[in-house]
């Protein structure tokens, strides 16, 4: 129920201003949202747009925080510090791609070709960064995106409002997200390991029946070609891959 006069909006602005601070901390860390390829005042309207949509199901619980004004400062930093470990965890999950693509990138020679990521804050293969790409469009494409914003909806059942997440129950997920998204990312590029290992055992051979040949001319050539061939062959796999595992979790998680 939506209350007038002045003591009223006061609330309800209350209300909104504690809904929009676990919302927004959790899309400032978000993939995709949190590119900063995205313009700031977007990131800043969807959070607010997605923040009112809420309001009408969550109103009724920040309504009722806001009314205790004496903790409504320790309301807010739980809020924050809630949205940002959320936001936190699904951003580990997603560098699993980042992971495949690294992994990719070595086993085809071009681990070399690199450009800063804004959101990794250091030099990352080109092909990862395309990979990651890619990824984040099939992820948008299969609507695993409305899963990230069902967390959010799913959240407030879970960690109520002005209550923090357990710290050790915390840092048990967050090690665990470690550990599955560096399986996941050398589970897609599995097929680009098998390759490095069976290309560069035959290369050795190569070089031993015929010594006279000049290896190191057709290595890095030949490397590419195929390393690129086999990476584009499987990059559909490694996609769809990711997005169900993505999916999955978020499932599981959510």
């Amino acid at each position: 129920m939506i209350h007038f006069g002045p003591a009223g909006l006061e609330i309800e602005a209350t209300g909104f201003l504690i809904l929009f601070a676990r919302v927004g901390a959790v899309l400032m860390l978000l993939p995709v949202f949190s590119e900063d390829a995205v313009p700031g005042r977007i990131r800043l309207m969807i959070a607010l747009a997605l923040s009112l949509t809420l309001y009408g199901l969550i109103g009724t619980a920040t309504r009722a925080a806001a009314a205790d004004t004496a903790a409504l400062p320790i309301t807010l930093v739980a809020e924050l510090l809630t949205g940002l470990a959320m936001g936190m965890i699904v951003k580990i999950m997603f560098y699993g791609i980042s992971i495949a693509g690294s992994m990719i990138s070595l086993n085809t020679g071009l681990s070399s070709a690199v450009m800063f990521d804004p959101s990794q804050g250091s030099q990352v293969p080109l092909l990862s960064k395309f990979v990651t790409m890619a990824a984040a469009l099939v992820c948008m494409g299969m609507h695993v995106h409305h899963l990230w914003l069902a967390a959010i909806i799913n959240s407030y059942h879970t960690f109520p409002i002005g209550g923090l997440p357990p710290a050790g129950d915390f840092l048990q997920c967050a090690i665990q997200t470690i550990t599955r998204a560096m399986m996941l990312g050398l589970g897609l590029s599995a097929p680009l390991f098998v390759y490095a290992v069976v290309y560069n055992v035959a290369l050795g051979l190569s070089a031993r029946v015929a010594p006279a040949i000049q290896v190191f001319f057709i290595a890095q050539p030949l490397n590419l070609i195929l390393g690129i061939g086999l990476a584009v062959a499987t990059l559909g796999a490694v996609l769809m891959g990711f997005a169900q595992s993505m999916g999955d979790w978020m499932g599981h998680w959510g």
